[in-house]
């Protein structure tokens, strides 16, 4: 049985997959992108009643599933059943924070936000927005 079928996903633990594979989509894991998840997951209203355990397992479900062949589309999939439509710029306001969180977009992450973009339904819009505002949040002097 996997994990996926003991527990089924949550609404929340989609986020939380969701920003795991920003992270990892230039194959470089900083400290910084970690951080803003973590951060997220504490202080948000979204993550209220998330399992904080829940993270190692979920961050391994994005590790084994980028090493499969077809583990975006698999990824997508699990979020399409589990995440409610609603949550859907929720969710990719806190990718691009994700990606903004060390100040530079690496090619990566910038092809895994517009999957992203174009898997959710995201207005092209309010995706101009929800960028900008994570842009203006993670600027420096």
């Amino acid at each position: 049985m996997t994990e996926t079928e003991s527990h089924p996903l949550t609404p929340q633990d989609c986020l939380v997959l969701l920003m795991f594979s920003v992270s990892v989509s230039d194959t470089n894991i900083r400290t910084s992108e970690l951080i803003k998840i973590e951060n997220q997951v504490n202080t948000l209203p979204i993550f209220g009643t998330f399992d904080i355990d829940r993270i190692t397992v979920l961050s391994n479900m994005v590790f084994d599933l980028f090493s499969e062949e077809d583990g975006l589309d698999a990824l997508f999939g699990l979020v399409h059943d589990n995440l409610p439509e609603k949550l859907n710029e929720t969710a990719y306001a806190l990718c691009c924070d994700v990606a903004a969180a060390d100040g530079i977009l690496r090619e990566g992450e910038i092809r895994l936000l517009e999957e992203i973009r174009d898997q959710l339904n995201i207005d092209r819009l309010h995706a101009a927005a929800i960028e900008r505002g994570a842009r203006a949040r993670h600027m420096t002097v």
